[in-house]
């Protein structure tokens, strides 16, 4: 039982790292299995098929944030007022949180998230929001309370905008910090990436 455990962890760990770095496209089992030193028939045994391991690598981060989320903004719907940035603010520290939870956790899974959209992973938005819905109704609820005026086609861009702007900015976090470094000889981390973005997502979705 404890070698099936640390098998299932070992091709966990080396796919999430692959999936991040190349992709879940160009990301292939054969690698996987290579990397992990396990054969094919391990992640056949523990996972099924590809999709089912994209969505445990992301659901290990997922089991952790999402709750989170959904507690602070519970916490922010106890207050009798509140902008937009409180609400992208609300976000942040289970975000960070995730530093906690493996090193560069934050950065990780704003990779892996960002690759999920890029990469057409249809069944992955299907499994987040399925699994995850009451954690989705509260943001889109927090969203509406904080922008009463804006009617729901409105919404519907300003969000999908919202999220697109999110899914590259994670998508191209490392790349984002290597171009900071060398022109601005600034070291950048997720939590200065959360903070420049917060103040622009807010002003977009509030503009009137």
């Amino acid at each position: 039982m404890t070698t099936r455990v640390t098998t299932k962890d070992k091709i966990l760990d080396v796919a999430e790292v692959l999936f991040a770095e190349h992709g879940f496209n160009d990301t292939s089992l054969r690698t996987i299995t290579s990397k992990a030193n396990v054969n094919l028939a391990s992640v056949n045994y523990h996972f099924g098929d590809k999709k089912t391991l994209v969505r445990a690598v992301l659901n290990r981060y997922l089991e952790a944030f999402m709750p989170a989320v959904e507690k602070a903004l519970y916490e922010l719907n106890d207050r009798d007022d509140y902008n937009m940035v409180d609400v992208f603010q609300s976000l942040k520290g289970p975000l960070l949180e995730l530093n906690n939870l493996k090193p560069n956790g934050a950065s990780r899974f704003m990779s892996l998230v960002g690759r999920g959209y890029t990469d057409v992973q249809g069944h992955l938005r299907w499994f987040i929001t399925t699994r995850y819905t009451e954690a989705l109704a509260m943001f889109t609820q927090s969203v509406m309370r904080a922008n009463s005026n804006l009617d729901a086609e409105t919404l519907f861009w300003r969000l999908h905008l919202t999220l697109g702007t999110c899914v590259f900015t994670m998508a191209s976090s490392q790349a984002l910090s290597e171009i900071a470094l060398s022109s601005f000889e600034k070291e950048i981390s997720a939590e200065a990436i959360i903070d420049q973005i917060i103040p622009y997502l807010a002003a977009g979705v509030a503009a009137e």
